[in-house]
C-alpha cells in the first residue's frame, strides 16, 4: 500500500505533543490558503463573480475560518451556531448563505440581521419566513432545487427523492410565482445532490441541470437570475490511490457550458457559487494520536489513546481514513484493525489493515480529518473533545481549541459533586 505523505516530522509532532497530549487534530494552514486559491483559479472566469461559501460545518473554526476569509471564501451556515462564527470573523451580508430545513424561527431572524442570503429548503417556508420577519421577506430568496429522480445522489447523501431537502420541480416554478406576487424581484436558486464526490463530471452535470431549469424559469416567468449556487460536495482523495479533482478540469467545463446556455440566451451575466468545505480543508488536518496498547486474540489490533468521538466517520460510513506510523516507515508491516477505546465495536480507525508494525507509546496519525472531524465529535461514553492545532508552514504552531476537561463536561449538570470538577 502507498503511504501518504506528512507536513511534519515525527519531532515536530512529538515538540507539540509535549504540550499539547495527544489525542489533538492539527491543520497545515498554508496548504488549505494554497487549497482555496487554486479554486478560486479555475472560476476567475464567471461574469458576475465567483465565491465559494465555506461549508461552516466541516470545520467549524473561527482561525480557520479567519484564514480562508482572507482569502475571499464565505460561510454556508445552516445553524445559529454557524452564523454567529460567520459574524465573529467578518463574514457578513451576502458573503453568508443560509440554508436549513426544519429551521426555527430564531435562525432566520439572525441570517436576516445579518443580512445573509436566505436559501428556501421548502415552498412551505416562504409565508413562515415573511411571518418570522413581520410580514416582509428579504429583497433576495433563493430556492433549493431537489430533482428527485431525474439526478442521481450517491452513497453520502442518498438518492435526491429519498432526501429531507429542497424543493421538488413543479414546486420550484410555484414558489417563485409567490415570490413574484409578493413583489420580490431579485432571486437566487441553489441545489446540492451528492457529497465527496470524486467524479468531476458530477459536477459538470449538475451546472447543465442549474443552467437548464434557469433558461426554463425565465421563458415560463420572466425571472432573472442574479445568485446560482452550484452546491458542494467536490471529494477529496482519501485512499492514496486516488486523484484529487481537477478543479482547473471541472471549472473550464462548467464554463462553456454557462456560455452555451446562460450567455446565449442573454441571461447573464450571473453570480456563481459553490459551497465546498470538504475540499478545502479535509485534505489539510490529521488526527494524532498515541498507541497505548496492543492485543492479539482472534485478530490483532492496535488501540489507540483517540476513538470514534475524535472521528466518527469510520464507524459511522465505513469511511476509509489511511494511517501513518511517523517514524516506523520502514518497519515492518502487518494487519491490523486500528481501534479506540469506546464501548462499541464500530469504534475502529482501520479494519484489516496493514500498516508498519507500531510499539506501544509510538505516535499514530490518521490523515484527512480537517473536515467532519472534530466538529463530529461527541461525549458518549463520557469522552472529552480533543484539541485543534493549526501548523504554520515554517514549522511553528498554536493552539486554536484546547481539550475539553471534566469540569467543561459537567457543566450543564447541577448536581452535587459533579459542578466544578476538574480533570484531564
Amino acid at each position: 500500500m502507498t503511504d501518504k505523505s506528512l507536513p511534519f516530522t515525527k519531532d515536530q509532532l512529538e515538540a507539540i505533543a509535549a504540550t499539547v497530549p495527544t489525542p489533538f487534530h492539527v491543520y497545515d494552514e498554508s496548504a488549505m490558503r494554497a487549497n482555496a486559491r487554486a479554486f478560486y483559479a479555475a472560476f476567475d472566469w464567471v461574469p458576475g463573480g465567483f465565491i465559494n461559501y465555506f461549508a461552516v460545518k466541516a470545520l467549524p473554526n473561527p482561525h480557520v475560518m479567519v484564514a480562508l476569509r482572507e482569502e475571499g471564501l464565505g460561510g454556508d451556515c445552516s445553524s445559529l451556531a454557524e452564523l454567529a462564527l460567520c459574524e465573529a470573523v467578518g463574514i457578513t451580508g451576502d458573503r453568508i448563505v443560509f440554508t436549513s430545513n426544519d429551521t426555527p424561527d430564531y435562525e432566520y431572524r439572525k441570517a436576516a440581521e445579518l443580512g445573509a442570503t436566505i436559501n428556501l429548503d421548502d415552498i412551505s417556508h416562504i409565508r413562515f419566513l415573511e411571518e418570522v420577519l413581520g410580514g416582509e421577506l428579504p429583497p433576495l430568496l433563493s430556492f433549493r432545487y431537489n430533482p428527485g429522480p431525474l439526478k442521481a445522489g450517491n452513497a453520502i447523501i442518498g438518492k435526491p427523492e429519498e432526501a429531507k431537502y429542497g424543493f421538488t420541480r413543479e414546486q420550484i416554478f410555484e414558489g417563485y410565482r409567490q415570490l413574484q406576487a409578493k413583489g420580490i424581484t431579485r432571486f437566487g436558486l441553489h441545489t446540492m445532490v451528492a457529497s465527496n464526490e470524486l467524479n468531476p463530471d458530477y459536477f459538470v452535470e449538475t451546472a447543465h441541470m442549474l443552467f437548464d431549469l434557469v433558461v426554463e424559469l425565465n421563458r415560463e416567468l420572466g425571472i432573472r437570475f442574479e445568485l446560482l449556487n452550484l452546491g458542494g460536495g467536490i471529494g477529496i482523495p482519501y485512499r492514496p490511490e486516488q486523484d484529487a479533482v481537477d478543479l482547473a478540469e471541472v471549472g473550464a467545463k462548467i464554463k462553456a457550458a454557462y456560455e452555451a446556455k446562460i450567455t446565449a440566451n442573454g441571461l447573464g451575466p450571473i453570480r456563481i457559487a459553490m459551497e465546498c468545505g470538504r475540499m478545502i480543508t479535509g485534505p489539510y488536518g490529521y488526527l494524532v494520536s498515541r498507541v497505548l496498547h496492543k492485543k492479539a486474540t482472534y485478530k490483532n489490533y492496535v488501540g489507540l489513546d483517540s476513538c470514534m468521538a475524535n472521528l466518527m466517520r469510520p464507524g459511522m460510513y465505513g469511511s476509509y481514513h489511511h494511517v501513518s506510523v511517523p517514524g516506523r516507515e520502514d518497519a515492518p508491516r502487518k494487519v491490523y484493525d486500528v481501534t479506540g477505546s469506546l464501548c462499541e465495536n464500530n469504534d475502529k480507525f482501520a479494519i484489516d489493515r496493514e500498516i508498519p508494525d507500531p510499539q506501544i507509546g509510538d505516535l499514530v496519525v490518521i490523515h484527512d480529518t480537517g473536515a467532519h472531524g472534530h466538529s463530529m465529535g461527541f461525549n458518549y461514553n463520557g469522552k472529552l473533545r480533543s484539541a485543534e492545532v493549526l501548523w504554520k508552514d515554517d514549522g511553528t504552531w498554536r493552539l486554536i481549541r484546547r481539550a475539553e476537561t471534566l469540569a467543561d463536561h459537567f457543566a450543564t449538570l447541577d448536581f452535587p459533586g459533579l459542578t466544578g470538577q476538574g480533570g484531564a
